[in-house]
Order: C-alpha cells, then structure tokens, then sequence
C-alpha cells in the first residue's frame, strides 16, 4: 500500500512550473502588479539556476509531451512585449544563462502607443484634476460617473497610493475609477476602445505621450531580442482582446494574423502562443491548434502535471519578490 500511495502523490505533484512575468522595470505606478524590479528578479534567476532546471518552453513542452521531464523543471515566460524585456530582462537571462519565451501582441510591435492600460493610468492615475462628471457611450449605452472626491488628485495623494493594485482602491478613489473603466474597456474590440481612450484624454485635457518606460518593442528591438539564443518569440494576438468576449471569426482573425506577422519578421515558425489574459474557450482551443501553433499558455496558477494538455499550459505569475521570497514561492509551487 506504500509504494501505491507515493505513486499516487508522486502523480499529483507539479510535473513542472511555468513562470509568467511581464516587464522587468522599477516604475513609480503599477496598478497591475506588472514590474520586477532588476535587482529582484536578478536574485529569483539566481534562485532558478542553483534550485531548478530551466529550460526553453518548446523543450519544456516536448519533454512533458514525452514523460522525460527532468525533476523541478521551469520554464520562464513574458507576455505582451514591453521594451524592458531588451533591456533590462535580456542581460539578466544572458548572466545567469536562463532561457525565455517572449509573446509579443504584434499590432503593438513599432514602440509606437503604449498599451491600451497603460495609457488608461495616464489618463486617471497621474496627479491633477478632472472634470466633475464623465459621460460615456459603450456598445450603444450610456453611462454617467460622478466622480466625487476622485475629481481631485494631489501630489501627496499620488505618493501615498503609487503601490496600490488597481483592484484595491476604495469606492470615490482614482485606482477604484480607473479599474471600473478598464473592466468596461477591456471586452472592447480595438478600434472602440482607442476612440473611447481618445475621448477620455480629451475629456481629462491632457495629451497621452509615448514614455520610454512604458513603450512596446520596436521592430528592430524585437529582431535583437529573438538573436539571443536564449529567447524563444511567441504570439499574443494582434491587439490583445479578450478572446472569449468576440464571436469566432475575430478571435480566428486575430490568431492567425499575429502568427503570420512573426513569422514574416522574424522568417521562421512561430509556434507558441498565450492567451491574452488567459481567457479562452473550447472553440479557441481549436482555433489555435488549426492556426499550426505547437502549444498554448494560459493563466491559470498551477504546476503542469501528467497529462496536462498542452493547448492549456498554466503558469504562475511571479511578482515584486526579493530571492528569498521567490524561493519560498517556488518550493510551494512544486509541492502543490
């Protein structure tokens, strides 16, 4: 009975971890958690080579597919395709000879507009004052806030609430504002939600500028970044939407496109993709095997096991966490 019971905990244990991080950066707002800081996650790929064994994502893959996966296996993955990962994530990989897979929403590539969330808090997190009222109309409704002592935002204010997460803020504050107006932009098709975004700087009379902390990959960048032989590129859509808010030919649309534009400049296959903030369905599924990709990632916080499909990836989204935190975070991972 022994032995049959450490198989069966064997077999419930992590196979395996995926490892999501974002933007490899110190900024003094950051509603969705999205920066690690150099220094910290610096220490964390420290953490990584001497207590894991990190592997590019295709060969994680490939490996779970065939029962060969070597015993705390990990590999590391970056969504959206922020210019930090140049400049600040690749050195750091190169260092301690961490690979990576970077999925990158490709209408974005160009460095052009920062995105659609991070323009939002330009608009409502910066300090300042806003108008009284914001009259909005979204998919042929009308909505009406009063914005109350939200309308004001001090210097001092800022300061006090730069480390607040979008989802904390306090009914009447800025953060509570602008996580209400990202839940009604983020179901938008693209071109509604930049006039919509066009209409709140306008109504805010401030001007959006493109700052270098925050910009997407230029082409150039991303060209750079997949020479590394330690970077793997992978797609992210076209516009980043959320794939289970648009009937089918969209989402087939957007799949498709965003393949065929990475391959076109990168010249050659692309085979991994992530779902934009880990929405899909059945049906998505299906979308993304015909588009010829190889696996998928999703958002959901779990270790990959035996059998994991490998269209359903599920990935841990590591934060702000000096070594020694991340190191008590891994070792829960691969317990779970």
């Amino acid at each position: 009975m022994s032995h049959l019971f450490d198989w069966l905990t064997r077999d419930r244990q992590p196979r395996g971890l995926i490892l999501l991080y974002h933007r490899i950066d110190s900024t003094d707002v950051d509603p969705w958690g999205l920066c690690v800081r150099p220094e910290h996650f610096a220490e964390q790929l420290e953490v990584l080579r001497t207590e894991a064994v990190p592997l590019p994502l295709h060969e994680f893959v490939r490996a779970q597919s065939a029962g060969t996966l070597p015993r705390r296996a990990v590999a590391v993955t970056f969504d959206d395709g922020y210019a930090d990962n140049l400049t600040n994530a690749k050195p750091l990989l190169e260092r301690f000879q961490v690979p990576a897979t970077v999925f990158v929403a490709s209408d974005y590539i160009g460095g052009e507009r920062e995105f659609w969330w991070d323009l939002l808090e330009q608009v409502l997190l910066r300090p300042g004052s806003l108008p009284a009222t914001l009259y909005l109309q979204l998919r042929e409704q009308d909505y009406c806030w009063d914005l109350g002592e939200a309308r004001e935002y001090s210097e001092e204010a800022h300061r006090k609430e730069r480390a607040r997460k979008a989802w904390e803020g306090q009914p009447g504050s800025r953060h509570h504002l602008y996580y209400t107006l990202w839940q009604a932009l983020q179901p938008l098709p693209e071109s509604e939600r930049r006039s919509v975004l066009a209409t709140l700087a306008r109504w805010a009379g401030i001007t959006v500028t493109l700052r270098d902390s925050h910009r997407p990959l230029t082409a150039h960048e991303l060209l750079t970044l997949a020479r590394c032989d330690l970077v793997t590129i992978g797609a992210h859509t076209v516009t980043h939407p959320l794939l289970t808010k648009h009937p089918l030919p969209l989402q087939r649309e957007e799949i498709r496109a965003s393949k065929e534009h990475l391959e076109k400049l990168l010249g050659h296959p692309v085979i991994g993709f992530a779902y934009p903030y880990g929405g899909y369905t059945r049906a998505t599924l299906s979308v993304v095997r015909e588009a010829g990709f190889t696996y998928a990632c999703t958002t959901r916080a779990e270790g990959v096991r035996r059998g994991t499909d490998p269209f359903e990836l599920p990935r841990f989204e590591v934060e702000d966490w000096n070594g020694e935190e991340f190191r008590k975070r891994l070792q829960e991972w691969f317990c779970c």
